[in-house]
């Protein structure tokens, strides 16, 4: 409506421009005003924002020459901030089997054990993978994007889970927001082990002087041991990671814990720049066959510092 009111005084100043074109045309202009776009590239499919720029990609398929050790993609990678910083990682030389934004357990018991993670410490990682079925644009306009993913965590050629993820996003105060919404369904019955980490991981950028906030302000706890559920950092709504470059400039990314989702800890280690809200810490986590798992998850990404006010409101918005 606003490209339309802009269309119609400008006939007023020109002088009668619909006269020339039309009523419908002037229409036709609104209607093609930019949108989000979703586009095909070499290793999944890019989400871009109605001035053309890359808000992430969504990654199906694993480089020729990547470091990756992991099996699996099914991650976002890159993401970026509004300004076009990336603030995340792929295959990094201390955790190679890490990829950016994604979603994945290194201990697993079904029918038959799996690591999904890519760590293959208490589990076996060999023909076990999540394997992408499909991404596709669901909704588009001016302001938001909703994509639809769909894929299928395979164990021995057989599908263990079939992951339903439907992603939003948008451009809001300035930072880029991306809502993330899991279904998990096990054909059986499906225990995730308890353990310090796993789950939904950001495996954030680490090459420059950063920080860990919370709705307190920085945070300062030691960094918890992978060995140690006990160790990890309290619950809370939210915590973000911000980095602050060799130039000076700060960029960072937050994650909002929904309050729905299992009780959680965090898995926040600073050494190898990672945002983990752990929902097995606390103990096992069973998933009942044929019945859906859900768990929610927001990436704040932003240039500067911590948007403080934007979280705490998306995060009262999850935890009335």
């Amino acid at each position: 409506m606003q490209h339309l009111t802009t269309i119609l005084a400008a006939a007023v100043i020109c002088g009668g421009l619909l006269m020339v074109f039309g009523a419908d045309d002037a229409a036709q202009a609104a209607d093609k005003e930019a949108v989000f776009t979703l586009t095909p590239d070499e290793y999944g499919m890019v989400l871009k924002t109605p001035d053309g720029r890359t808000v992430f990609r969504y990654m199906t398929k694993k480089p020729a020459d990547t470091k990756l050790t992991a099996n699996s993609v099914c991650c976002l990678y890159p993401v970026k901030t509004p300004a076009g910083e990336d603030v995340v990682d792929f295959a990094p030389s201390d955790h190679p089997h890490h990829r950016g934004v994604f979603l994945a357990w290194h201990a697993t018991e079904g029918k038959k054990p799996a690591d999904f993670w890519g760590w293959g410490e208490w589990a076996p990682t060999k023909d076990r993978v999540i394997r992408n079925r499909s991404v596709k644009l669901h909704k588009a306009d001016a302001r938001h994007a909703e994509l639809l993913v769909r894929n299928d965590w395979m164990v021995e050629g057989e599908v263990a889970v079939e992951e339903a993820l439907d992603i939003e996003a948008s451009v809001v105060d300035g930072a880029n927001v991306v809502l993330l919404d899991f279904r998990l369904t096990p054909a059986a019955d499906l225990t995730l082990r308890q353990t310090a980490f796993g789950g939904f991981c950001v495996k954030a950028r680490k090459d420059g002087k950063s920080a860990y906030s919370d709705p307190r302000g920085v945070v300062d706890l030691p960094n918890p041991h992978h060995l140690k559920p006990e160790t990890d950092w309290p619950a809370a709504p939210w915590y973000d990671f911000t980095t602050e470059l060799a130039g000076g400039k700060k960029i960072g990314v937050a994650v909002v814990n929904h309050g729905e989702n299992p009780p959680s800890v965090w898995h926040n280690l600073a050494p190898i720049a990672m945002v983990n809200p752990c929902i097995v810490a606390k103990g096992p986590v069973t998933l009942k066959a044929g019945k859906q798992f859900r768990l929610r998850y927001g990436l704040v990404v932003h240039d500067g510092p911590p948007p403080v006010e934007l979280l705490n409101k998306l995060a009262k918005k999850w935890n009335p």
